[in-house]
């Protein structure tokens, strides 16, 4: 009889987990090969995800790995950051001794404080101080140098035998866990680690932070969703007969699996609270199955648990004695009554773990209002009173929840700021962020605020809004910068309100909402009245940087200003600062290297790295714009270690990096270029700060032929839907470059338009390669519209640099060989004579002569240029160019050469294009190929066809017969390996081939 068997609390066996098990297995086979990856196991509430890993743990340590576990805390957005991790590093340091962190105990004890009372070299701190940027305004980020060091842990560890790391209850994490989960599963991907990380499907409302964040490691290699589904009615009654011990009746498992729809937590709850047969009288509500078996204990027990409700899922056995108030005896025998109804269990470290969070949530539900306050104010008191009740590094985050929790506003307030203090110090913005704004909330309830935490709610704000900002928060932080300055004195304070107004504008700018001058103009405003400021010269500076990306002249002048300054000062990060501004803004980039190598040495010298990582960002944006290609990659890279250490991965590192992938594509190392825009993807830039990378990204797989080049290049594209930032010229590019490659001609002739719509002649840099780009669709559109404004372009533009001059040669080459055009065709060019300079080159660089010796002359500029790609697109032309007036070998000797280029930087379309002119111009391995030539007499047909006459007018025009016209035309389509006429006369057009002026009408036939 069932009503006489005493059911387990628990099913010891697994159930209709068979393939989700499989799954984890085969992912720690992939792990054991040395191939990154991750798990990411959902699924409701109660639905197996923990007793699935607990079987899988078993199997994995089974197998000689090792097994790390963490658990994400109740406490939410704003508590705790890193808990799991902490967790899992205590696991090391009590297993390995502080050893295994390799000498780094000062570091790693920001997430586990006890090992900074391991160490003898004193309190625990961070070399690199806070870089002050005014009263609230202070920005510390080291969180990149963090995760570098957790990742090497996890490394080392995993080198010693496969790491499975667990992280449970996801849908609890804060930011900060997050950001750390997604740099190892995404950015790092340390070599044989399984990560796993479990969360509840079902708590996932629309607007959960999760969503999105699940959706981005989707995308990462390596990574797997596991969706763990209720049991279905064989299941629930494998559960039931494993629970009660005997084979349940039908009905027993019908009326279960109704109730509980296969939820085994249900299921085992259910099974416990009495005989199944009787549990359709059990009420309707989860609260009230929940609290069912918390009912039948004894009323010390139910009090018990009650009071450790309070206190979280997980609690010390100190912290509930202090807060219990009870005698040891009374408080064991209670806790020994809910351990045996196995609704708690001891953990390994002391204390008490609800067996099931559900649990824990109905009781602490349940508690009346009056009760829950109490019982809150008593863990903020206990815990205030002593903070080792705690795990080490837990208490202010503890304090502010149980404060809040109670009601206790002043306590709160207090308490609130120092865990944010707390999570600021654990690089852990996003939380600092959020208990900044429950500051700002209950500043409204305590009266004497100001005075509790000494300081002003101005103060409040500028800290709320640095938290913000650092955290990638940008559109929040916006709205912070408008109750900043809606609060500030701007007379009496003008440097302070200033610096907010400046980083409104960059906040604007980054998100092109606008262009930020109006704000940069107010700042400098201030600032100039602010001559009592000691702050003032570098305020100048960033002014002068600001301005610069608006009106150059302007940013140049408040560089001045701020150099004068700095030096009246004496300060050393003044005169930095300002130096930097000024090789900044410095029109010739030759010139201004020598300021921003001033720079960087004083940054390092007096330790300001974040002037050193802005330093570097702009000496390798200067150096591959002077065609110093290696040295440019090289101060990226040196910028980025420095970024990354100091946290600014996401910030000025993430200009580092795309300034690095520009320099090596520029080189010719693609691969490596790839790697470094697929890192810059991982880090989910906020507004507009990665759309360098996003254009060099699409640039490159469509240069390479890659079946997701129209993605990114749509995802580039979009970015032109927000008007202010600069330059757009390469977006605009882009297009014209998709839809050629694509065929689509018409396309690329109206995008080529609205590319010479824009003010290419600001940006030289940009502008030449767009002018370069817009001439190639003229040449295969043959368009003369957009011939002439090609041609008119190159006289505005200037060309200093040797990419710049490349640029310029080539467009030259390509006007030279429209003979459409008045000069072209063997002219000197369009409005110029044989000798003169060319389009756009200066003085003495001359691009006279034939269109084929013009062509040449662009080989050699891309030669002395350095890049790869370039060279051997121009090499293209030169051998169009060269078999059209008969010069084959050099045709052939270009075409083995571009061949060469394009297999070495896996460029499939460009090694496409060079095979099909080589078919065309009868050329096999760089040797000509004599039956394959056209002859005279086909050469004549060929300029007859691309003029548009039929074969019957072909046939009366060179006296021969139709038929033989025919056979004409047939050979020519074979030869140039075209599908039709029409593309045979684009060959023609291509080849110099055509005749005009003939003046026959074009007949149709």
């Amino acid at each position: 009889m069932l009503d006489l068997v005493t059911p387990r609390a628990a099913s010891a066996v697994l159930v209709g987990r068979q393939s989700e098990l499989a799954l984890l297995r085969d992912a720690l086979k992939r792990v054991r090969a040395d191939e990154p990856a991750a798990m990411l196991v959902g699924g409701e509430a109660g639905v197996g995800k923990t007793r699935l890993i607990e079987e899988f743990g078993r199997y994995a340590v089974a197998e000689g790995g090792r097994l790390l576990l963490g658990q994400c805390l109740e406490l939410g957005e704003e508590g705790l950051p890193f808990a799991p991790f902490a967790a899992a590093l205590r696991q090391v340091l009590r297993t390995d001794g502080p050893a295994a962190f390799d000498g780094y105990e000062r570091d790693f004890a920001r997430l586990l404080p006890e090992l900074g009372r391991l160490t003898t070299t004193g309190p625990v701190d961070n070399p690199d101080r806070p870089v002050q940027s005014g009263p609230g305004l202070v920005l510390d980020a080291h969180r990149g140098y963090l995760f570098e060091l957790v990742a090497g842990l996890f490394t080392r560890l995993a080198a010693e035998r496969p790491l499975v790391l667990v992280i449970e209850d996801l849908h609890w994490a804060d930011r900060s866990t997050r950001d750390l989960i997604a740099f190892l599963a995404r950015v790092v991907r340390p070599d044989r680690m399984l990560l796993i990380c479990t969360y509840r499907s079902d708590e996932l409302h629309r607007g959960h932070p999760l969503r999105p964040f699940l959706a981005e490691l989707d995308r990462a290699r390596g990574v797997e969703r596991v969706e763990l589904n209720r049991l279905d009615r064989e299941g629930t009654g494998q559960v039931l007969a494993d629970l009660l011990g005997a084979e349940p009746t039908a009905r027993a498992v019908d009326t279960i699996h109704d109730r509980t729809q296969g939820n085994p937590f249900f299921i085992e709850e259910l099974a416990a609270a009495g005989d199944p047969q009787g549990c359709a009288d059990l009420p309707d509500t989860l609260r009230d199955l929940l609290l069912a078996r918390v009912d039948r204990l004894p009323e010390p027990a139910q009090r018990m648990l009650r009071i450790a409700g309070a206190g979280g899922t997980r609690i010390a056995h100190e912290l509930l004695a202090a807060v219990a108030g009870v005698p040891e005896v009374e408080l064991e025998a209670a806790l020994r009554a809910a351990v045996a109804a196995q609704l708690v269990v001891a953990d390994p470290d002391g204390g008490y773990e609800f067996r099931h969070a559900l649990v824990r949530e109905a009781v602490h539900e349940d508690l009346l209002p009056g009760e829950h306050a109490r019982l809150h104010a008593r863990y903020a008191a206990a815990i205030e009173a002593k903070p080792q009740l705690v795990a080490d590094g837990r208490a202010p985050a503890e304090l502010a929840h149980h404060w809040y929790a109670a009601h206790d506003f002043p306590r709160a307030l207090t308490a609130t700021w120092a865990a944010a203090e707390a999570a600021g110090s654990r690089y852990a913005y996003a939380e600092q962020g959020r208990l900044l704004e429950r500051v700002l909330e209950l500043w409204e309830q305590v009266p004497d605020a100001d005075r509790r935490l000494g300081l002003d709610h101005v103060s409040v704000l500028e800290a709320t809004l640095v938290a913000t900002s650092t955290a990638g928060d940008y559109s929040r932080a916006v709205t912070l910068t408008r109750a900043t300055l809606g609060e500030l004195d701007q007379a009496a304070e003008p440097a302070r309100a200033a610096r907010v107004l400046l980083l409104r504008g960059r906040l604007l700018r980054t998100l092109g909402k606008a262009d930020g001058s109006a704000e940069v103009r107010q700042a400098y405003a201030l600032a100039v009245g602010a001559t009592d400021d000691p702050g003032r010269p570098r305020l100048l500076a960033d002014i002068a940087f600001q301005a610069a990306r608006v009106d150059r002249e302007e940013g140049a002048r408040i560089a001045e200003e701020a150099m004068v300054a700095a030096r009246a000062s004496g300060r050393d990060d003044a005169l930095t600062a300002a130096t930097l501004a000024a090789g900044w803004v410095c029109g010739r980039r030759d010139v201004a290297l020598a300021d921003l190598r001033r720079a960087e040495r004083l940054a390092r010298t007096t330790g300001d790295s974040q002037t050193l990582v802005t330093a570097l960002v702009t000496i390798s944006d200067g150096l591959c714009e002077l065609g110093r290609y290696a040295e440019s990659a090289e101060a990226a890279a040196t910028g980025m270690v420095e970024a990354r250490r100091v946290g600014l991965s996401r910030s000025t590192g993430a200009f580092l990096l795309s300034n690095q992938a520009e320099a090596l594509i520029a080189l010719g190392r693609w691969d490596e270029a790839d790697e470094l825009c697929g890192e810059a993807a991982r880090l989910d830039l906020p507004g507009v700060t990665g759309h360098h990378w996003l254009q060099l990204r699409a640039w490159l797989h469509l240069a390479r032929g890659r079946v997701d080049a129209e993605e990114l290049v749509t995802r580039a594209l979009a970015f032109l839907r927000r008007p202010y930032f600069a330059p757009e010229m390469p977006l605009y590019e882009l297009r014209v470059e998709a839809a050629l490659l694509a065929g689509d001609l018409p396309a690329a002739l109206a995008a080529a338009h609205v590319l010479l719509d824009q003010p290419l002649y600001r940006y030289p840099r940009y502008g030449w390669p767009a002018l370069a780009v817009a001439a190639r669709v003229a040449r295969a559109t043959d368009d003369a519209e957009l011939w002439e404004r090609v041609a008119v372009a190159t006289h505005r533009l200037t060309a200093r640099y040797p990419a710049e001059l490349a640029c310029a040669a080539e467009v030259s080459a390509m006007l030279a060989n429209f003979a459409g055009f008045p000069g072209g065709a063997g002219s000197a060019g369009p409005g110029l004579s044989a000798g003169s300079a060319g389009p756009g080159l200066p003085a003495g660089e001359t691009s006279s002569g034939s269109a084929l010796s013009r062509w040449q002359q662009a080989v050699t500029a891309w030669r002395a240029d350095g890049q790869p790609y370039p060279l051997a697109r121009t090499l293209v032309g030169l051998a169009e160019v060269a078999a059209a007036a008969g010069d084959r070998g050099q045709a052939a000797a270009a075409l083995t050469e571009a061949a060469g280029i394009a297999a070495e930087l896996a460029a499939v379309p460009l090694a496409e294009q060079v095979a099909t002119l080589r078919r065309r111009l009868g050329l096999r391995d760089g040797t000509v190929s004599g039956p394959e030539q056209l002859t005279a007499r086909e050469r004549e047909v060929l300029r007859l066809v691309a003029e548009g006459y039929s074969n019957r007018r072909i046939a009366q025009l060179l006296y021969i017969s139709p038929k033989t016209a025919s056979v004409h035309v047939s050979r020519i389509i074979a030869k140039l390996d075209v599908a039709n006429r029409i593309e045979a006369a684009a060959v023609a057009h291509r080849l110099g081939l055509l005749a005009h002026g003939s003046g026959e009408p074009v007949t149709s036939g």
